[in-house]
């Protein structure tokens, strides 16, 4: 499948092929007050060993582009495909037989854990949710292999509950079951946002070893710039469903080129001096269920003029890798 020129993912010389591609991705909710339009028009691509991260305020969109990869439930439009072969035209007995190649670690590992069952078992619920002859005679030696992958000694840990492990363990066992599904996409929305600082630190290790010596396919949905820049190869900006930016992930922190993404990185607190003044204009953000014409940035973007509330923005690249959807972009020198 050929990717289109605008998706998230390396640049033509990265070797290899996207394990899940999705194209033209948009999530439209039905409410009361009429669409609520969650993401529109996304384009990404998830290649082995490389990790994308999602990056944007509550409500742009990240945790509805996780459940769409997933089908649950699936896109109101676009089309997503793992290892080449499109989700949407797969039968329910296919499609369960594929899902334990795209795996999920939640924001909070404690409510995502059976608290009544014990850690050995917890790790083992893949495979017994998706049983196979050859896995069944080796689930004790699966879940030992992944339990110790994560840092947890099963003599210690195995017969714990959830109860009796500390936000970080619960959130290693919440990845230990996952890695025992022997998954192809590993995909974490939030998933160290209720940590505390050091048990933050060695989840984000983990994910990111685990990711290059497994060949998985990784998306790190954040809104904390500092720990995507640990755990990210690259990044893509979202901004009211619609990604804004994307790129090499030092290099678009470094210098941003899209107001959003300069404003986002503007209220990130650092020791020993206080916040930068984020230069966004005094509006609220806008609605989804109405987002403004054009550019969906311009009601707080400062450099905003006539052409942004006409004009949508298309992607155009300021930098090898590098694109931004914006007609006043800050670095490199547009090229159509």
């Amino acid at each position: 499948m050929t990717t289109s020129p605008e998706a998230v993912g390396p640049d033509a010389a990265t070797p290899g092929q996207p394990v899940l591609e999705a194209t033209g991705l948009s999530v439209v909710h039905r409410t009361r007050s009429g669409p609520l339009h969650a993401v529109s028009g996304v384009d990404l691509a998830l290649y082995p060993r490389r990790t994308l991260a999602l990056v944007g305020e509550s409500g742009s969109g990240k945790s509805s582009i996780a459940k769409a990869l997933l089908r649950l439930p699936p896109p109101t439009t676009g089309t997503v495909t793992l290892d080449g072969t499109d989700l949407a035209a797969l039968s329910p007995r296919a499609l369960r037989a594929v899902r334990p190649r795209l795996q999920m670690v939640f924001q909070d590992p404690l409510s995502s854990l059976n608290p009544r069952r014990r850690v050995r078992d917890l790790v083992a619920e893949p495979l017994d949710a998706h049983p196979d002859p050859a896995r069944d005679r080796d689930r004790e030696e699966t879940v030992t292999r992944q339990l110790e992958a994560v840092g947890l000694p099963p003599a210690l840990f195995g017969d714990r509950r959830p109860h009796q492990l500390s936000g970080g363990q619960a959130q290693r066992v919440a990845i230990a079951r996952a890695l025992a599904a022997g998954p192809r996409v590993l995909i974490a929305d939030e998933a160290v946002s209720a940590l505390d600082v050091s048990a933050q630190a060695t989840v984000l290790n983990l994910l990111r070893g685990l990711t290059e010596e497994r060949g998985l396919a990784g998306l790190f949905i954040s809104h904390d710039l500092g720990v995507v820049r640990a755990v990210s190869d690259e990044v893509a900006v979202l901004q009211l469903g619609r990604v804004c930016e994307r790129g090499p992930t030092e290099a678009v922190l470094a210098a941003p080129a899209h107001p959003y993404t300069a404003a986002l990185l503007a209220a990130v607190p650092e020791p020993g001096r206080p916040l930068r003044d984020t230069g966004l204009l005094p509006a609220d953000p806008p609605s989804p269920l109405a987002p403004p014409s054009g550019c969906r940035f311009r009601t707080r973007c400062p450099l905003a003029d006539s052409r942004c509330a006409t004009e949508e923005p298309r992607h155009r690249e300021v930098a090898p890798g590098r694109t931004v959807a914006c007609h006043r972009p800050l670095v490199g020198a547009a090229r159509a």
